[in-house]
């Protein structure tokens, strides 16, 4: 049987953390900054966890990760 491939596009946009969780960059922080108020984009600043209805989809993504 062939290995499993890691998706590049996860490996790059998620991270696993010891406890199981996977944290990730907020959307919505790229372009068209100039609408979004200060106070908006104060927020989207940081990392926050996936949320677990998400899991299954990303442990697909990432095989070798144990999730």
């Amino acid at each position: 049987m062939p290995k499993m491939k890691t998706k590049s596009s996860a490996k790059k946009r998620f991270r696993v953390r010891p406890g199981g969780t996977v944290k990730r960059g907020q959307a919505f922080k790229r372009h068209i900054l100039t609408k979004k108020t200060t106070k908006n984009k104060r927020h989207l600043r940081g990392i926050t966890a996936v949320h677990s209805g998400d899991m299954g989809s990303i442990a697909k993504m990432l095989p070798s990760a144990g999730l």
